[in-house]
């Protein structure tokens, strides 16, 4: 009997159905000699850092860095009964190998693995690696299934970049959270992803907007334009000289043939790019529908950084390009053109291939998807048609002119072929227009007019998910990986959301993501080594690296280590960080340094740049005699040095009691509560 794990319970499902595992039980399907169970997601998690020591449940900087030298891990309560079903199968006797099919790619192996070490299982193990969840692929998956020990380098890969943001996200979160009073998440992605917008934004907000002026003429309806000027009292001059002469003289006419060859398939990020700026979909939206496409049988795998096919598929996809095409009626009547070749390179797929449609979707009733999911499988469908086309070809023509001792440049554009792009027409009319230019004659030319047109110059614009996730991709030194991967793109970008780093602002279809001032102020106040995309791409290929067994594993641990343990060892406080944040409640002044202590959402803190006096909200003192810190009871302790609190209630024996609690602080900010009993 062979027990095979599957990373959610519809994937199950598909695998149990296509082995004949077809009888039910709780938390697992069994039959024909196979049991199949399944995750849900992540069964087994990094532990906090108060399971290593119980002190590291309260954030103090003289317990940083914090290094774990044995990785603990445990279950969450919400999966305990599922991990509980897959250990028991794993201990069955009946059991005598398992099959990994969680998803094949690092996360998947990461999920699979942790489990497999957590339940304490010493029985072999085998590899189902598919790209599609259509039963042809899933049955012949099956038939050549390898050893697990070839995914070992995948597996470490995963667990280095599990590990290093866990070392990176808890000690420099924990650091600086502590020295500016208020929680400030830094990630190893994260961070720098920040840092591309908030760059971004401070050219935006610096740049300075200059009027200029540009004289059009108007040469028997073909518009000739002059270079920019920023002088318009030349411009006007300029202008009265042309509209005196009434000609301008031919200087030269250039035609040259322009050659734009077919799209590349869609990987991940290409997906989700396209998608935001043609319906505005966030990536993990488009993700998110990607992956139900996925479940569904109607798409390849979606995380995937290919674009391209392998050569074992030009075959069978040649067969059914016809029934894709009449997927949507858009292009059903086209004649497709199949240059399979066009997508196909062995040398540029690694784990996975390009996302198609699967056969299994031109099969189905696709008009019964939901909104979402129908338009990203359409994309998918038209970059498939496009990227098989033929090149698109058109003729530019660049008429230069002379008036006046100014020259003017005229231009147009005639198809000689419109190749992909009529597809991709069919698809999504554009208003994009083609002018012919006219034929030119003569050397000299009436003008019908001449016109003086105003305009300013624009700031770059702001990032959009389009726009940003391309810069991740690029973020790169050399031929360093980007930030992050194609499948932690998107978590990246919700997180900075989630925690007030950014917003998204705009339309309901073209959403920019503009920084808050919380997030800017972070950037300023980061070291350039956790903001550097250069540092994070390093990692990234690092990472890269060691999942094909070409880098050491403990190497690349060790110097994630030796940047957090030299961050926390040589930081300096910024005496210009502006974190207080508007209409702060000033409580009373700091017993340390004098200076104004203010609520915030974790606690009351100093607001000298150097001083670490704090009284978090999270006490456990006052947790300890049931009672919450107010800030009524921090003024009195910081105006008077005691309180008088009321109906305190013991934790150890349930007894209520009034009392004076008495404060204490030692010279490095240390706080020490005393306690003196009222008689009731």
């Amino acid at each position: 009997m062979k027990l095979v794990l599957a990373e959610k319970p519809s994937v199950a499902q598909s695998i149990a159905r296509v082995i004949g595992a077809n009888n039910k039980y709780n938390g697992y399907l069994e039959g024909n000699g196979y049991i199949v169970s399944w995750c849900v997601g992540h069964l087994v998690e990094l532990s906090q850092p108060e399971a290593y020591n119980e002190r590291y449940s309260k954030w103090n900087y003289n317990d940083l860095p914090i290094l774990p030298e044995q990785w603990q891990y445990k279950i969450t309560s919400t999966t305990k009964k599922q991990f509980v079903v897959v250990q028991n199968l794993m201990k069955r006797d009946d059991i005598d190998s398992i099959i990994c099919a969680t998803d094949a790619g690092r996360e998947g192996e990461l999920i699979f693995r942790l489990v497999y070490n957590k339940c304490g299982c010493k029985k072999p193990v085998e590899r189902l690696w598919i790209s599609s969840m259509e039963d042809k692929a899933i049955e012949q998956g099956f038939k050549s299934l390898k050893s697990s020990t070839e995914y070992n380098a995948l597996y470490q890969a995963a667990l280095c970049r599990e590990q290093a943001d866990w070392i990176v996200g808890i000690n420099a979160t924990r650091l600086f959270s502590v020295l500016y009073h208020q929680t400030l998440n830094i990630g190893r992605v994260m961070t720098p992803t920040l840092a591309l917008i908030v760059e971004h934004e401070a050219e935006i907000n610096a740049f300075k907007s200059e009027p200029f002026f540009i004289i059009e003429l108007d040469i028997d309806g073909l518009t000739a334009e002059s270079k920019r000027f920023y002088n318009k009292e030349q411009a006007e001059i300029l202008l009265n000289k042309c509209k005196n002469s009434g000609s301008a003289v031919v200087k030269e006419v250039n035609t040259t043939e322009i050659t734009e060859n077919p799209p590349k398939l869609h990987d991940l990020t290409s997906l989700q790019r396209e998608a935001n700026r043609l319906f505005g979909y966030t990536a993990q939206q488009t993700l998110d529908y990607a992956q139900s496409l996925y479940e569904k049988k109607l798409i390849t795998y979606p995380r995937t950084d290919s674009r391209f096919l392998t050569e074992d598929m030009k075959e069978t996809l040649q067969g059914k390009i016809y029934a894709i095409s009449t997927m949507f009626s858009e292009v059903s009547n086209l004649e497709i053109d199949t240059n399979i070749e066009n997508i196909i390179n062995n040398k540029k797929v690694s784990d996975h291939h390009a996302i198609i449609p699967t056969e299994s979707a031109t099969n189905t009733d696709i008009s019964a998807l939901p909104v979402g999911e129908l338009e990203i499988l359409k994309l998918i469908v038209c970059r498939l048609l496009c990227s098989i086309s033929s090149q698109h070809k058109y003729e530019e023509t660049v008429i230069t002119f002379e008036c006046q001792g100014e020259i003017f440049t005229a231009k147009g554009k005639k198809v000689k072929n419109l190749g992909w792009k009529q597809i991709e027409k069919c698809f999504y009319p554009s208003n994009e227009e083609t002018s012919e230019i006219i034929s030119v004659q003569n050397k000299e030319v009436p003008l019908t007019s001449a016109t003086l047109k105003e305009g300013k110059t624009t700031p770059p614009k702001h990032y959009t998910e389009d726009t940003i996730l391309q810069q991740m991709q690029r973020a790169s030194i050399e031929d360093k990986k980007g930030l992050g991967t194609p499948a932690t793109r998107a978590s990246i970008i919700e997180k900075l959301v989630k925690v007030g780093f950014l917003e998204r602002k705009g339309d309901k279809k073209t959403k920019f993501l503009i920084p808050t001032q919380k997030g800017s102020e972070l950037i300023s106040i980061v070291p350039e080594q956790l903001k550097s995309p250069s540092t994070t791409a390093n990692w990234e290929e690092k990472l890269s690296m060691i999942e094909h067994g070409q880098y050491n594993s403990q190497d690349f641990m060790k110097e994630i280590n030796d940047v957090m343990s030299e961050m926390v060892k040589n930081y300096k406080v910024s005496e210009n960080a502006k974190f207080t944040e508007k209409n702060n409640k000033i409580v009373g002044k700091c017993p340390c340094c004098g200076g104004d202590i203010a609520e915030m959402q974790k606690g009351f803190f100093c607001q000298s740049g150097n001083c670490k006096f704090a009284i978090w909200k999270n006490n456990r003192y006052f947790e300890s005699i049931g009672k919450a810190v107010t800030s009524s009871i921090v003024s009195d302790l910081l105006n008077y040095g005691k309180v008088k609190l009321k109906g305190c209630k013991s934790a150890r024996t349930g007894k209520i009691f009034d009392a004076t609690l008495i404060m204490n602080v030692n010279a490095d900010g240390k706080i020490n509560f005393d306690m003196k009993f009222d008689l009731r």
